[in-house]
Order: C-alpha cells, then sequence, then structure tokens
C-alpha cells in the first residue's frame, strides 16, 4: 500500500497538472455563490441586462472554482413573484438565464417580499420539478463540511414572515409587523434553537432583509431589534442579505469580535442610493458599491478549514472587495 506521502506526493503533482482549472480547490475547500434580488422583470424578456451579466459572470468564474452550492436570496422573480408550479417564470427567468453547466449544482432558494406578493408555496414546490432548486420550506437549515476536519451551518431565514412586508416598497419603506404572529414567533424560536444548538466553526445566518445597509431602504428595525442580538449572542460568522440593490460590507460595532453583514442584492438592478449613510452606527459601513456600467454583482464564499474568504464579483468579472473571516471560538 502506497504511504500517505505518496499519496500527497502524486495529489501535489495532479493539482500542479490542473492548476488551469483550479481542481486544487477541489481537495480542500468549501465554495458557494450567492445572489440576491435576481428575479428579472415580469414583461418580456422576463429577465435584465444586469441579471443575464450576473448569470454569464457566474459561470465563469464555476467553471474555474467548481462551487458546490448556491444561495439565492430572495426577490427571485419581480414583481409579484410566480402564481403556481407551471408559472413560466421559472424558465424564462431562472431555468433559460442560468443555463452554464458549472451552475447546475444545488439552489438554496429563501423568499424576499416581492415572491411573497405571489405564492411563495409555488416556489417551495417547484422543488420536486427542478433537481438544482432546493426550497423545503420557508426558512431551513443546510450543513456543509469543511475539508479538513471544521464545519459550515447556514441558518435560511424569511424575513417576511418575522417582519411583515413593505407594502409598494418605494421610499424605503420598512416592514410593519408579521401578518401572523405565531408563525412569526415559532420562527424566532426554531431561529434561536438552530444558533444555540450550532457547533460549526463558521455559522452564516441568511436573510432578504438587511440588519443594517445605508442604501434606499436602510436597517430593518425588526431584525435589529431581534435578530441582530441573536446574531451577537452566539457569535455568528455573518449575516447574509439582499432586498436594497448594491453590494455592502458592514459590521456591528457593538459587539468582540464584530458582526460582520453582507448585502448581495444587486444581480438584477443596480440602485445607487446611500440615503441612510447615517441611520447605521458610526464606523458600520465598511464597503458599498453601485455601477449601472458594471452590470450588478454577487458574490463567491470560499471556507478552508482555518478561514471564510467572502468576496464580491461585479457583471463584469473583476473581484471589487474581499473580507477574510476567522472560525467561531465553540
Amino acid at each position: 500500500m502506497e504511504s500517505e506521502t505518496g499519496v500527497s506526493r502524486w495529489i501535489v503533482v495532479a493539482c500542479f497538472l490542473l492548476v488551469s482549472l483550479q481542481v486544487c480547490s477541489a481537495v480542500n475547500s468549501t465554495r458557494l455563490l450567492v445572489l440576491g434580488d435576481w428575479g428579472g422583470i415580469d414583461i418580456l424578456p422576463y429577465r435584465t441586462l444586469v441579471e443575464v451579466s450576473v448569470a454569464k459572470q457566474m459561470g465563469i468564474l464555476a467553471d474555474r472554482y467548481a462551487p458546490q452550492n448556491i444561495l439565492a436570496l430572495g426577490d427571485n422573480f419581480y414583481f409579484d413573484g410566480v402564481k403556481d408550479v407551471t408559472d413560466k417564470r421559472f424558465k424564462e427567468t431562472y431555468e433559460d438565464v442560468f443555463t452554464r453547466q458549472s451552475l447546475m449544482v444545488p439552489w438554496h432558494v429563501i423568499a424576499g417580499n416581492h415572491d411573497h406578493k405571489g405564492n411563495v408555496s409555488a416556489q417551495i414546490a417547484y422543488s420536486k420539478i427542478d433537481d438544482r432548486w432546493n426550497f423545503p420550506y420557508f426558512y431551513y437549515k443546510l450543513s456543509l463540511t469543511v475539508p479538513g476536519g471544521a464545519n459550515l451551518d447556514i441558518i435560511m431565514i424569511d424575513t417576511i414572515l418575522l417582519c411583515g412586508n413593505t407594502g409598494m416598497d418605494q421610499d424605503g419603506a420598512q416592514p410593519k409587523g408579521p401578518t401572523d404572529f405565531k408563525a412569526a414567533d415559532d420562527q424566532w424560536t426554531w431561529i434561536s434553537s438552530m444558533l444555540q444548538s450550532s457547533k460549526a466553526e463558521f455559522l452564516l445566518v441568511a436573510g432578504h432583509f438587511p440588519v443594517y445597509s445605508i442604501a434606499e431602504h436602510g436597517p430593518t428595525d425588526c431584525l435589529v431589534k431581534q435578530l441582530l442580538p441573536l446574531l451577537q449572542k452566539y457569535q455568528v460568522t455573518a449575516y447574509l442579505s439582499g432586498h436594497d440593490h448594491n453590494l455592502q460590507h458592514l459590521e456591528s460595532v457593538t459587539s468582540e469580535p464584530p458582526i460582520n453583514m453582507f448585502v448581495i442584492g444587486a444581480a438584477n438592478f443596480v440602485d445607487t442610493s446611500t440615503k441612510h449613510s447615517k441611520s447605521v452606527p458610526n464606523g458600520s459601513s465598511k464597503f458599498m458599491w453601485a455601477k449601472a456600467q458594471d452590470l450588478g454583482g454577487f458574490a463567491y464564499i470560499e471556507t478552508v478549514r482555518n478561514n471564510m474568504t467572502f468576496t464580491f464579483v461585479d457583471g463584469r468579472g473583476q473581484s471589487i472587495y474581499q473580507k477574510v473571516l476567522f472560525p467561531r471560538k465553540v
């Protein structure tokens, strides 16, 4: 039997020979693509130039780095969701846009405020029709193994059920409170339980509404009051969201270590508003991007045993911001 040293040598040789394809990363990392607010339009051609550009660049990046999973953070179908599982928007806005073979990996989906104006239950049911569409319930947990002995838990939540919808969603409207208080309370209980029980070295929470944002909608009061204390208490690695149509990195400045928050809502439209720059704590905004000429953007997350690297990529394929995160103390 070949020694471990011999096996390691062959792995190194194989990686060297295949480095142009980035196959080496498959040996030692867990990789995610993340996009939000990507849901096209409700008239022909049922997609935007930004969405098409983001899909193209996601595919090019996926060809190189082979992500194992994709997170879709809501507003999957503008402007009023879908009617039922046979709605043509599934094909026109999703299947016919994200066509690259390297994107035929599991998509893990949650709903946004525009999805809740339609039939979210139909999006959940679509999981039985499309093999890569994974939307088991309004909220759920995803657990991934990081090569080398670490774990990554992702808590996918429905912020509209928690906080309410935003009406016409104009002028930065805040949600007015849940329509079903028991359902909201049940989800809060579930979130607390999931965070408390997680022993993963890396722990992400993903929802549609942001906790902090300096853009059009600003901070979500409901999440600042109820979710942020949980993120801090359980030392969550990062909170991922969409809703505002740009790319942002913010940090809570009231906890140590600070909670990282990433807004990833630029996969269909780009909005340059910074009207809430004074609505977040001083020093919490670390990065904000909104350039329509660069055709939107998305995120790439690569996790190894000792760190997680978060990268924003624009619709032209350029890496525009990067943040390295470290394991929790659990």
